[in-house]
C-alpha cells in the first residue's frame, strides 16, 4: 500500500505540471498535507496561481471543489449552509454551503470576521458542521487551502496565533523564474489546460493512502530528534513563542508522508529537516528585538537545525518492521 503513495504522488505531480509550471516541491508538500489529513495556509501575493493550483489538485484527485471568497460581510451560515422552509412539504430542508466539498479554497481568509473564521476552523478541526442543532459530517478526503495576502492588510482581520497553529503547514508559491513564466504564456496562449485536466487517481485511493501513511516506521531516535527540534524553538533566545506539541505531531506525520512518497517504509532525519520550515515556521514567533535586527523565523529555524544533533545513520538503517512493497 505504501508503494501506492509513491505512485499516486508521481501521477498527481505530473498531471498538475500540465497546468502549473515549476512548482513540483509545492505540489509535493500539498500532497503531504493531504495524506496527513492536514490543512494548508497559502500566504502569497495575488496572481501567483493559488486558485489554479487548488483546482488542478481537485481535478487530479477526482474530488469536488469549491472556492469561497471571504469578505467582511460573510456570515458563518454562508459557508456551512442553511435550513430553508419548504412550503410544499411543511418541513425545513438543509441547503449545503460551499464548505461541504472535498477540496475547499478559502480565498483571503483574513478578510472575513472572526465568527466566520472560527466556523471554518471548527470545520477543519472537527470535520463536521452543525446547522440548527444538526451535525453533518464533511466529505472525505477533506482539505482546506486558505489564502492570505501579506501585502494589503487594510480592512482585514488577522488570524490569531492560536488559529494559525491549527494549519498543518504554511506555504508560499513565489514568482516563477523567467523561463517558467514564458512557458506559462505559451501554455495559456490558446486554451486553458485546466479545462482538459482529467483525474489520475480516485478519492477512495487517497483515503487508503491516508491510512497507510500512519504505518510508516519512525525510529525512537528520530522521534527524539523531532522532539528536540520543537523544544529548541521554545528555549531559543530570539523566540518569544515556540512550537506547540501540535507542531511536533505535525512534523512527525509529515515526515511519515514524505517517506511514503519517496517510496520508503521508514522515516529518515532528512525527512524531518526538509519539513522544518513549512511545518514550524508559522508556529514560531520571534522576539521584538530579533525582528528589529532583521532576524527572520526562517533563519532561527536554520540555526536550531544546525545546533540539534542529527541521529547517526546506523540507528535507523536497521530493517524496518513494515514491508515497503505492501
Amino acid at each position: 500500500m505504501l508503494s501506492l503513495a509513491q505512485h499516486t504522488a508521481t501521477k498527481v505531480k505530473e498531471n498538475i505540471a500540465r497546468v502549473i509550471v515549476g512548482k513540483d516541491n509545492v505540489v509535493e508538500l500539498l500532497l503531504i498535507a493531504l495524506f496527513c489529513e492536514g490543512h494548508v495556509l497559502l500566504e502569497d501575493v495575488p496572481g501567483i496561481g493559488k486558485t489554479t493550483l487548488a483546482k488542478s489538485l481537485a481535478r487530479s484527485l477526482g474530488c469536488s471543489f469549491q472556492r469561497i471568497q471571504f469578505t467582511p460581510d460573510l456570515l458563518p451560515s454562508d459557508i456551512t449552509g442553511v435550513s430553508v422552509y419548504n412550503q410544499k412539504t411543511g418541513e425545513f430542508e438543509y441547503r449545503p454551503g460551499p464548505l461541504l466539498a472535498q477540496i475547499v479554497l478559502a480565498d483571503e481568509i483574513n478578510r472575513a470576521g472572526p465568527r466566520t473564521q472560527s466556523a471554518l476552523l471548527e470545520a477543519m478541526e472537527e470535520r463536521q458542521v452543525t446547522v440548527d442543532g444538526v451535525t453533518r459530517p464533511l466529505p472525505r478526503p477533506f482539505l482546506v487551502l486558505a489564502t492570505q495576502n501579506p501585502i494589503e492588510l487594510e480592512g482585514t482581520f488577522p488570524l490569531p496565533e492560536a488559529q494559525v497553529d491549527r494549519f498543518f503547514m504554511r506555504l508560499a508559491l513565489g514568482y516563477p523564474e523567467e523561463a517558467e513564466e514564458r512557458v506559462v504564456l505559451q501554455r495559456f496562449r490558446e486554451d486553458n489546460p485546466l479545462d482538459t485536466l482529467a483525474p489520475v487517481v480516485s478519492a477512495e485511493q487517497v483515503l487508503e493512502i491516508q491510512r497507510a501513511v500512519r504505518t510508516v516506521f519512525v525510529h525512537p531516535a528520530v522521534e527524539e530528534y523531532i522532539v528536540r527540534l520543537t523544544r529548541a524553538t521554545r528555549r531559543h533566545r530570539a523566540v518569544r513563542l515556540g512550537a506547540s506539541p501540535r507542531g511536533s505531531l505535525a512534523l512527525y506525520r509529515a515526515a511519515q508522508a514524505r517517506a511514503a512518497i519517496q517510496g520508503r517504509a521508514f522515516v529518515l532525519p532528512d525527512d524531518v529537516k526538509s519539513l522544518l520550515h513549512p511545518i514550524l515556521e508559522h508556529r514560531v514567533i520571534a522576539t521584538s528585538e530579533a525582528r528589529v535586527r532583521g532576524r527572520a523565523v526562517r533563519d532561527i529555524l536554520d540555526e536550531i537545525a544546525a545546533e540539534v544533533p542529527v541521529p547517526v545513520e546506523e540507528i535507523w538503517s536497521v530493517e524496518a518492521p513494515y514491508d515497503q512493497s505492501a
